[in-house]
């Protein structure tokens, strides 16, 4: 059976590694990719507008991204999208807790807890949040490129984002980036 022997070392194992590598790729873009999906898809003519770092005490606690129409420069009188990327995992009590504090801190109309805990699930490491602004009164919710809620209360786009993009936010140079300034 000399004559079946394979002269090329492994062939099918360098398939298999090859197939496995592809795999692993795919698997580590897919979140983001399923982000920039729902955001072109939700967000007419969406562009990156500006990104930054939140840090509390020194300590980076996620990434954000700004997407605007065409890249405009923002407008609370135009939709946008925001996205998180968690960088440490966080509960489900301390996002509805922190979202409530910060909302009730700038004076803002806040939404109930039973909202919050229907659109927040806890995060691990490198999930995302991707929050898109539908008009003045309603923030659609995507974690990892999955809808979870529609946020609805009066004043909940300026309400809500103020966190993020208001003038008393905890960090005017994360908000600076993320305006593009």
């Amino acid at each position: 059976m000399a004559f079946l022997k394979e002269t090329r070392p492994y062939p099918l194992r360098l398939i298999f590694d090859s197939i496995r590598a592809a795999l692993l790729v795919i698997a580590l873009l897919v979140p983001s990719g399923l982000a920039a999906s729902v955001v072109s898809k939700e967000l007419n003519n969406a562009q990156l507008l500006g990104s930054g770092t939140f840090r509390f005490l020194g300590l980076p606690l996620y990434d954000a991204k700004l997407y605007t129409t065409g890249g405009a420069p923002f407008s609370w009188n135009e939709d946008f999208g925001l996205e998180l990327t968690y960088r440490k995992n966080l509960t489900q009590k301390a996002l509805v807790n922190s979202t409530l504090e910060e909302i009730a801190r700038q004076g803002n109309n806040a939404p109930t807890r039973a909202q919050l805990e229907q659109c927040f699930q806890a995060v691990s490491k490198g999930d995302t949040y991707l929050a898109i602004s539908q008009g003045p009164n309603a923030i659609g919710f995507w974690r990892n490129g999955r809808k979870t809620c529609t946020l609805s209360y009066s004043g909940a786009k300026r309400g809500f984002m103020s966190i993020f993009l208001g003038s008393n936010t905890r960090s005017a140079s994360f908000t600076s980036q993320l305006k593009g300034q």
